[in-house]
């Protein structure tokens, strides 16, 4: 059994990035833009109240304040700042996940934030504690191995281990950064192809032809990558081919 997750709800006014409502008919958890890199409160609504017609589960993705950047530049934010922004953002979608009669059901760190909490154990910790200042033991997920995972086991939270079957991986089981060339895969064979090795062998071709292991409860297919719907429904297919159960881990 593996979960299914994509970034939804990266849209802002009148700018939209991702099909909300194709993901939503493939994925099993929805990773909702809060409002600090995408987002904004007519739009988390209509994912949430979606995403809770649909039975999809849905989780606060929390981002560094970061509208212009996508959530996606270095940033150094103080430990306490960070810690009130996480909570502010997962109080925000929660708001609108109770309307829709839903809850948010777990937290995913976006981008920046996400790949610095992989080694900086400040960070990890200061979105813990935003986690658990938010209330509620929500499980919280990250790169296997990772700082932020060992910080929410310490907490008592929950560590959900997540694989990432569009983007390139270092030898060392990391992501490859997105500046470099060939960081996400936009191969639709190639996505699907990676998705059934996470779920099936718990391995992964690295970009120098090495194999990694990564054990992974979750597989994220990104929202903003290049006919992101359909490659999900092609990968949620191929699992379900190759008997693997496709259903959220929370």
């Amino acid at each position: 059994m593996i979960d299914l997750n994509a970034d939804l709800g990266e849209g802002f006014g009148r700018w939209t990035l991702t099909d909300d409502d194709a993901l939503l008919s493939v994925v099993t958890s929805a990773n909702v833009a809060c409002g600090f890199h995408a987002g904004d409160p007519s739009v988390m609504r209509r994912v949430c109240a979606l995403a809770a017609e649909r039975g999809v589960r849905i989780g606060a993705q929390v981002s560094y304040r970061d509208l212009a950047g996508f959530g996606r530049r270095a940033m150094d934010v103080p430990a306490g700042e960070l810690a009130a922004e996480v909570a502010y953002q997962i109080g925000a979608l929660r708001v609108f996940a109770e309307a829709a009669g839903a809850e948010v059901a777990y937290v995913k760190p976006h981008g920046a934030l996400y790949n610095r909490t992989v080694h900086d154990a400040g960070q990890a910790r200061a979105v813990v504690a935003g986690v658990k200042l938010a209330g509620g033991a929500l499980p919280v997920l990250g790169l296997p191995g990772s700082r932020l995972l060992a910080a929410a086991g310490e907490a008592g939270l929950t560590g959900v281990p997540e694989a990432f079957a569009d983007r390139a991986y270092t030898p060392e089981g990391t992501l490859v950064p997105r500046g470099e060339a060939g960081s996400v895969v936009t191969d639709g064979d190639a996505v699907v192809r990676r998705a059934l090795g996470f779920a099936v062998d718990g391995t992964v071709e690295a970009v120098d032809g090495s194999t990694v292991a990564v054990a992974a409860r979750s597989l994220c297919v990104h929202g903003d990558t290049p006919g992101a719907a359909r490659i999900a429904a092609r990968v949620r297919e191929a699992l379900e081919s190759a008997g693997v159960g496709v259903g959220a881990f929370a």
